[in-house]
Parts: C-alpha cells; structure tokens; sequence
C-alpha cells in the first residue's frame, strides 16, 4: 500500500514538472494595437495638439471639432460595429512635447492618430509615426515635409507651398497688380515656406518683387520692415503668418502709411477673434486663403456649423473643420477597410473619395489632398466667402 503511494506520487510529480518545462518553452505574443482594437468594444483615437499655450486657439479648435465628429459617428452606430473614443493630449505646440505625447498614446493602443495640429510638432510625431505604420492625419499641418517621412502619414489641408502659389496667382488675376511685396517669420517653416513659394510663382508669373523683408519669432515691433516696404511702393502686401502675428503687423502695417491691398495664408483664420476692437479696421478688405468658408450654402456645411455652434457656444474655425474632416476620413477608412489594420486602414486612406465641410477629398501620390481654395475676405467683423478655387 505504502509502494504503491510512492509510485503513484512519483508519477504525479513527474507529469507535474513536464507541464511546468513545456510551459516555459512557450513565449507569450503580447497583441498589438490592431490585436486589441479587434478584442474590444471600442476604438481608440489618439489626437495631439496645443491644448494650452500659444497656439491653444488652434488646438482647441481642432480638437473640438473632432470630438463632435466622434459623437455623430458613435450616434450613427460606431465603426464596424464599436464606438469611437478620442483621446487627446497636450502638446503645447511644441514638438518634444508631442513626440512624447504619441508615445503615451501608443502604449495606450490607439489604432490611428488625428494630429498633430501645427506644423513643427506634425512634422516631429510624423517621423516617429512612420515608424509604427500606424495611419496618422494631420488636420491642419501644411510644412511639406509632413507626409514625406511614410506612406502611412496623410494631411488634410493644402501644403505650404500651394498657398503661396494660389495667393500669387489671385494677385496677378484677380487684384490685378504689378508689385509686391512680402513680410515673413524666418522663425516659422509656416511663414517661410508660404512666402518662398508666393515669391517663386510671383516671379514666375511676371509680378515685380519689391521688398521680402523678415522678422523673428519673439518680435512684436515690425516699423523698420514695414517703412522699407511702405519706401517700397508695393500694389499689395503678403503676410503669410498665423493670426497672433498678423494682429501685430496690419495694424503697424497702417501706421506708417501702408494702405495697400493685404493678403495671407490660412493662418489669418483667428485674426478677427485676436486683434484688438481698434484695430480691426487694418484688416478690413484683406483676403486669405482658407480651407473652410461659414457661408458656405452647402446643407453639410450648414449642418455642421449649426452642431457645433450649439455645442460649444462659437462658430466653428476653420480648424474645426478640419478636426471634424479628419475624424470621419479616419472612419470612412476604418469601414472601406473593414478593419482596423494598420496596413489596410492606410490603403484605403490612399484610395478614399469623400466629401467634407472642407470640401471633397482625394490624396495624391504623396498623400496630400486634391481639394478646391476657399478664398476669404474680411468685411466689419465678419469672414465672407469671395469664392471657391478649384485646385488643378
């Protein structure tokens, strides 16, 4: 009785310690986002930009306007049967900052990212993002360099580039002048690429640049640059800068006897919001190119302002509307797809025909879109649509 114990105990121990060595033999996979993201009942968003700051008007905006594009999707069902949930974080416009912030949001597993918003900070997350081949949207990033680090890194307004050349374009065809003139940040890859590009096309196209004068990113006092322009003579004046800049120098701009047509890039979108009640009249009659127009007639549009004014107690910007566009072409991608997948949301991104509040979108071979220029003039406090411009 006792033998057959022993016996029975050995063999007992034995099975034992074979379970425990197979066991060990094994690696467990860890999942990976895409592995989750099929495991759970949601889907996961990551959104970086300036939450506080500088550029908070921006980020907020954005982020604002992507968050009332999740709430309507989730209303309307979700994606592929799951919820939305954005996760934002705070990058401060700065792009350490938000290099680290898409790190966090990595290990939090989100499957596709919408940011980050201002150029710098994009082009920093851009590079790391390339790396993961997670899909990533910048809503509102125009450097050119942005979607040059992967194809798995897409934007959804204009390049730099493009809006300098459309602004020199309408100078020429529509204002009818002869001589210009440009003040840029030469701190600013925004500001200076803007303006390269309007200078370039503004020669190209036979128009005499008179002045290209330059200032730093912590200067508030631009007399001396504007008195050589005024010296200048110029038809019309290019201020390719974001709002915060252009409240500071149209209004100098003024006081030393410039009285010339002015005009800006998408960056004046704020303008009226920033620039002190006195001196609003400095920019009345200016134009800029712009991605988004309130009085735009289209239902969508009309729709989508109405939401958002009623959700947040403003009208929308137009980066809000490209924080709203962004979260639906990740979605439209995410359906097309019928998947999550890195690789297939990414193919069908590259595929995509949709139309926005930003109007209708297509990408081209280096993942930018094909869409049409709302031109924008300033009249009292008002933005008013001068008219769309089909991109060719």
């Amino acid at each position: 009785m006792k033998r057959s114990l022993k016996k029975f105990l050995s063999l007992a121990l034995t099975v034992a310690m074979v379970f425990v060595l197979a066991s060990c033999g094994k690696t467990e996979e860890k999942p990976n986002n895409n592995d989750t993201a099929e495991a759970s009942d949601s889907i996961l968003i990551g959104g970086i930009g300036p939450i506080t700051g500088d550029a908070a008007m921006y980020g907020n905006s954005t982020m604002n306007g992507a968050k009332l594009a999740v709430d309507e999707i989730n209303e309307a069902g979700g994606v592929l049967g799951k919820k939305l949930v954005l996760e934002v974080m705070d990058d401060k416009n700065d792009a350490v900052e938000s290099t680290n912030a898409f790190n966090k949001l990595v290990e939090n597993k989100i499957v596709s990212l919408v940011g980050a918003v201002t150029s710098k900070p994009s082009d920093a997350v851009a590079l790391v993002a390339a790396e993961t081949g997670i899909p990533m949207i910048t809503p509102t990033g125009t450097a050119q360099s942005i979607t040059t680090h992967g194809e798995n890194i897409f934007r959804a307004p204009f390049i730099d580039p493009y809006q300098g050349e459309v602004m020199a374009v309408f100078a020429k065809d529509e204002l009818k002048v002869q001589k210009v003139a440009v003040i840029r940040n030469n701190s600013s890859d925004y500001s200076d690429g803007l303006a390269t590009a309007f200078v370039d096309k503004a020669k190209e196209l036979g128009l005499e640049v008179v002045a290209d004068e330059s200032y730093g990113e912590n200067d508030v006092d631009f007399k001396s640059q504007l008195t050589k322009i005024q010296n200048a003579n110029p038809d019309v004046l290019f201020i390719p800068d974001y709002y915060q800049k252009v409240s500071l120098i149209a209004p100098q701009a003024r006081q030393v006897g410039i009285n010339v047509q002015l005009i800006g890039g998408d960056g004046w979108d704020g303008v009226i919001k920033s620039i002190k009640q006195d001196d609003l009249n400095s920019v009345e009659g200016a134009y800029f190119c712009n991605t988004f127009a309130l009085d735009d007639p289209e239902e969508k549009v009309q729709n989508f302002i109405k939401k958002y004014t009623d959700t947040y107690n403003e009208a929308p910007q137009s980066f809000s509307a490209l924080g709203y566009d962004s979260v639906y072409l990740m979605a439209e991608a995410m359906k097309n797809a019928d998947s999550t997948d890195s690789k297939a949301v990414v193919e069908a991104l590259k595929n995509i025909s949709y139309d926005g509040v930003t109007g209708s979108f297509k990408f081209d071979e280096n993942r930018n879109p094909i869409k049409s220029v709302f031109m924008t003039t300033i009249e009292g406090d008002q933005y008013k649509l001068y008219k769309k411009m089909v991109a060719e």
